[in-house]
């Protein structure tokens, strides 16, 4: 008899494919190998940002005795981000409003853990983040996938509502969207939250939406953004640091309740955000990362250094015989493999020192994902592996 808890397994099985992709496949054999073109994860293949370098090193100089003491959500970084938010949102966001977090992941599972009771529902639409599903087993949910609707893949509205039923308590948005990189308009959101209110009031308990957006401020070709907080009041705002200034090991993120929630309801959030940050194993960032988010607030990986890579690798691979999605924010780009096994091509990629993200992971095993924060002498090498895998399989029927 297992001695492991049940969610643990659930979680255990819904993380398997990535678990195994980083420590048991050919990727995990090789890829710190030099000369290995890695388009895999958000990771940077550059030195980084010097500004966040400075800002890290000035501000662990410590200024007086409690400058490595505990650090909660502390009062100035706070005032400092409900400053800043307002003004980008166009919304007044309270200090006691943004409660700082070790990155996304842990303003996730706050937000899990705040709204859902075990056995409670959520849903959210795939391809996902492969996150989502291990998270809410954790936390005792019950994850509800819908796919999204192509070929743009956009939200796919009537499948959420069929989606949502007595138990449904939260519908994840992910925006802009990884792995896709479509930014959601704000005739879609206005959709779901008009859906999300009737069900509220059909099923007599509130659904809230979290609105996960950590690629917010990496967007192409001058696309605007509306967060979900602007349209639905029940919306949670989950935001990490670490992709804009891609540093995902320097932990730092927030998580803010939509100010157009009632302030009842928005209060009773802020009075036990901290209690669940603390029971939940100290969801809280460093404090060298807290001094440092007024340096770090205006800096960014470069963007047209991204739309530069973005463009090179879709011409290249729309030329090869593949089927590309012209990404409107993020750092990835997403594509189908042309005709053939999926599977065997990545490997000829593989074997070709190229690795992508194989769609599988991400339940799509048709397609792949490519992170654009390689560098660009990466692209070139990668360039002929991408046109031998094209031209090896066969042209795709039209749909």
């Amino acid at each position: 008899m297992s001695f492991i808890s049940n969610r643990i397994h659930r979680a255990d099985n819904a993380f398997a494919p990535v678990r195994d992709f980083y420590f048991a496949s050919a990727y995990a054999e090789r890829r710190n190998a030099p000369g290995v073109c890695d388009f895999t994860f958000g990771n940077p293949h550059e030195m980084p940002l010097s500004g966040l370098v400075s800002a890290i090193r000035e501000r662990a100089v410590p200024e007086n005795k409690n400058w490595f003491a505990y650090k909660t959500s502390e009062e100035d970084p706070r005032a400092f981000l409900a400053e800043r938010l307002s003004r980008e949102m166009g919304m007044t966001f309270h200090p006691e409003d943004v409660a700082l977090t070790a990155g996304a992941f842990a303003a996730i599972m706050v937000a899990f853990r705040l709204v859902l009771d075990a056995g409670d529902e959520a849903i959210y639409s795939e391809p996902a983040w492969f996150c989502y599903e291990s998270m809410l087993h954790a936390a005792d949910a019950v994850p509800r996938k819908v796919a999204l609707k192509g070929p743009a893949f956009d939200l796919d509205l009537e499948a959420i509502e069929r989606a949502i039923g007595p138990k449904t308590r939260m519908v994840i948005v992910n925006t802009p969207h990884n792995p896709t990189g479509r930014i959601y308009d704000r005739a879609t959101l206005q959709a779901l939250a008009d859906m999300l209110d009737r069900a509220s009031l059909r099923y007599g308990r509130r659904i809230f939406l979290l609105s996960d957006e950590p690629y917010r401020r990496l967007r192409f070709d001058g696309n605007g953004f509306t967060s979900p907080a602007e349209i639905y009041p029940w919306t949670l705002v989950s935001y990490s640091f670490g992709k804009v200034i891609l540093a995902p090991g320097q932990r730092l993120g927030y998580l803010a309740p939509s100010p157009l929630m009632p302030e009842a309801d928005r209060q009773a959030l802020c009075d036990v955000m901290f209690s669940a940050q603390m029971a939940m194993g100290w969801c809280f960032p460093n404090a060298v990362m807290q001094y440092a988010i007024p340096d770090i607030e205006a800096l960014t990986i470069d963007v047209a250094a991204l739309a530069r890579r973005r463009d090179r690798l879709i011409e290249a691979l729309s030329d090869a015989g593949y089927e590309v999605l012209r990404p409107e924010g993020t750092f990835y780009l997403w594509s189908r493999w042309p005709e053939g096994d999926p599977e065997r091509h990545w490997q000829m990629l593989a074997d070709r020192d190229v690795f992508v993200m194989p769609g599988s992971i991400l339940n799509a095993p048709n397609h792949f994902r490519i992170s654009l924060t390689a560098s660009d002498d990466m692209v070139e090498r990668a360039l002929p592996a991408f046109k031998a895998i094209g031209e090896a399989g066969a042209p795709r029927a039209a749909a």
